[in-house]
């Protein structure tokens, strides 16, 4: 039973608690780059969390018989080729979106969330937790780039997933949808987030006190 919990901790840790994007702070160049639109934000999380999956599995997998000194070009070769095959996919099945990632997809290979989850946890741990990582991790960096690319693509241009919205409410501020209006939606999330996370923290930490408090017994801080 303690093997469910760990699992769902996993999967769920990328959603918030570790963000990638508003919590970890990483790949912020596609995230500042592909989110003038909201579904940029989904194409290139979905590309970013099927590479994630696929590379984490596989290295977990050869993590045992790749020798230490050469871990890194190894890990970066597997996850080349992960993106070689999403690119190929998304050229085949979807042209526009991937024409509108344009370079970005490419690069995936040198997203730091990568090559950071390859090295830090799938290095050290086995396939099936390697991939509810990669998932996690995934499922988060899209979540973060949807929401960045919705307010910049309702504010800037008017429309969500291309439909109008605010043709009848206010002129849309086309600042949104440049680099300045990436960083300033960014940095609310990110506040907001931190805002959130750190509120649960002090209530976790409240209760914690409150049970101290009650003198369990043996406890050291137990009055």
């Amino acid at each position: 039973m303690a093997g469910k919990p760990k699992a769902f901790s996993i999967l769920t840790n990328g959603l918030l608690k570790e963000n990638p994007t508003l919590r970890l702070l990483l790949g912020m160049c596609p995230s500042l780059a592909v989110t003038t639109l909201a579904k940029n934000g989904i194409g290139m999380g979905i590309a970013t969390t099927a590479v994630l999956i696929g590379s984490n599995v596989v290295i977990s997998l050869i993590r045992k018989i790749v020798p230490d000194k050469v871990r890194i070009p190894i890990f970066i070769t597997v996850i080349a080729g992960f993106v070689t095959i999403v690119q190929m996919l998304m050229k085949a099945y979807f042209p526009d979106l991937n024409e509108q990632l344009g370079i970005y997809i490419p690069l995936i290979v040198v997203n730091c969330i990568i090559l950071a989850r390859a090295e830090m946890f799938a290095s050290k741990n086995g396939p099936l937790l390697s991939a509810l990582d990669g998932l996690g991790m995934g499922l988060g960096f899209t979540a973060a780039l949807f929401a960045i690319g919705s307010i910049r693509e309702i504010l800037g241009a008017g429309t969500w997933m291309g439909i109008a919205l605010t043709a009848d409410l206010f002129d849309p501020a086309t600042i949104m949808i440049l680099p300045p209006g990436g960083f300033m939606v960014m940095g609310l999330l990110i506040a907001l987030v931190n805002k959130l996370s750190n509120k649960s923290k002090k209530t976790k930490t409240a209760e914690e006190s409150e049970k101290c408090a009650m003198g369990c017994p043996g406890c050291e801080k137990a009055s």
